[in-house]
């Protein structure tokens, strides 16, 4: 068995190793120049229609484009805003923030292709819910069935380990490290509040998140704004600091320049998953007029993961300086909060874990739902979902590193299919993108006479 986990953790490593992440950040930088810069060009316009009080809900879909957005960050908001950023730091030093953020900037070009095709190619299922992601615009788009089904089989076996038994493992963890309680009583609490929403749909589920997300996000953008405050002599060399190492590498012992990029893309993908393909399967079941319009409400998903969250916690770390402590990843973001805010940074912490993990569980128990019902029809998603409840309960008890590696490796699989989709429909999405622009330029036009008027 130990030889077999060996095994996994390489292919992990090769999986997650520089070929993928040039492939990723590649393919977004080629998106951005296809796409004119889009995502600089019409990000402010992206997060009205985002949080616009006004939603569409006269045409087909199931959920608000609020709510789309909101089920999506739910799934990427998770550890690796606290623990992955940590990480990012210990194993690359402080400049690999500033990959973090280069990665997110064209990670949303990335985001943006993704959804508008979903939303393009997706289906009404038996049921009249909307089916939608990379496995029906390589079907039905790139005309490759097989790679819709490799994606598929990827991002199914990936939601039961990284999108819940890993994060609920997360959760029983700290909340024992913490509040001294047993692994079994968070177990069955995370469990029970997952099957009150997850039972219930995608309806449910956006319902839910829609309400959720955004408090448990400010609750950590707050928290960690006091620090930067209450510290802000500390912050422009923190800062500094951040930009000079991210093209030197010296800040950390035996740190390299190679190693501060590679662990900056890496956790910056993995805090908010552009290119992975998972968070077009939320887009597509938004209720939406045009591809274009939840395609750039989706986009705003990495500026709010990566440049917002990701980089409280990351400016804190570096302004800490204990990332050459010793402490290791949750550890290093708990004892840095508690420096600044004394035990009840520890708290903060503790309770972003909880609020972060759980939400991914809601957020993927929709991603694998999909790839499921894709690979063998919409009669298997009652028993995917009490399938799903009870992974939770699993892996809050259990530490199962085997599952762990073997879900890694599935999680960074997923991006292959789907960054081949992209880049072979990237005409597709810039003829989508030139149509609803228009649309934009004419309503904008209106909207100007009308008030002139």
């Amino acid at each position: 068995m130990e030889q077999f986990e060996a095994f996994i953790g390489d292919v992990s490593s090769f999986v997650w190793g520089p070929p993928l992440l040039i492939l990723l950040v590649g393919t977004g930088l080629y998106l951005t120049i296809r796409l004119g810069f889009l995502q600089f060009r019409m990000l402010p316009y992206s997060l009205k229609l985002a949080f616009s009080k006004k939603q569409d809900k006269k045409s087909e879909g199931d959920i608000s484009h609020f709510q789309a957005l909101m089920t999506a960050l739910a799934a990427t908001v998770g550890t690796g805003n606290i623990v992955g950023v940590a990480t990012a730091v210990l194993m690359g030093g402080p400049g690999a923030v500033f990959w973090m953020w280069v990665t997110a900037l064209v990670g949303m070009a990335t985001k943006y292709s993704e959804a508008i095709l979903a939303v393009k190619y997706r289906v009404k299922d038996k049921n009249g819910e909307m089916s939608g992601g990379p496995m029906y615009y390589l079907e039905h788009g790139l005309k490759q069935k097989w790679l819709g089904v490799l994606f598929a089989i990827f991002g199914a076996v990936a939601a039961f380990g990284i999108g819940n038994m890993v994060q609920s493992n997360s959760v029983s963890g700290v909340m024992k490290a913490t509040f001294s309680v047993p692994t079994f009583v968070t177990g069955i609490i995370i469990t029970i509040f997952t099957a009150l929403v997850i039972l219930g749909g995608i309806k449910s589920i956006g319902r839910v998140t829609a309400y959720f997300v955004p408090i448990m996000a400010l609750f950590y953008l707050i928290a960690g704004l006091i620090v930067l405050i209450m510290n802000a002599n500390l912050v422009p060399d923190a800062i500094g600091l951040i930009f000079t190492d991210a093209f030197t590498g010296e800040a950390v012992a035996g740190g390299a320049l190679g190693s501060v990029i590679r662990w900056g893309v890496a956790r910056g993908v993995f805090s908010n998953e552009a290119g992975l393909g998972s968070a077009p399967i939320a887009a597509a079941a938004a209720k939406t007029d045009y591809p274009g319009r939840q395609a750039l409400v989706s986009m705003t998903q990495v500026f709010i993961d990566t440049i917002l969250i990701c980089s409280i916690t990351g400016i804190t770390i570096v302004m800490g300086d204990l990332y050459t402590s010793g402490a290791e990843g949750n550890a290093l973001t708990s004892v840095t909060f508690e420096q600044f805010l004394g035990p009840a940074g520890s708290i903060i912490v503790a309770i972003g874990m909880l609020f972060f993990a759980y939400s991914t569980i809601l957020g993927w128990s929709y991603y694998g739902e999909k790839c499921f019902s894709y690979l063998f029809s919409e009669s298997v998603v009652k028993y995917y979902r009490y399938a799903f409840v009870l992974a939770v309960f699993l892996g809050s008890i259990t530490t199962i590193d085997i599952v762990w590696g073997i879900a890694d490796v599935m999680n960074g699989l997923m991006a292959f299919p789907n960054l081949i989709g992209l880049i072979g429909l990237s005409g597709v999405v810039v003829a989508e993108t030139k149509r609803f622009l228009a649309v934009v330029k004419e309503e904008k036009k209106q909207e100007k006479e009308g008030s002139a008027s």
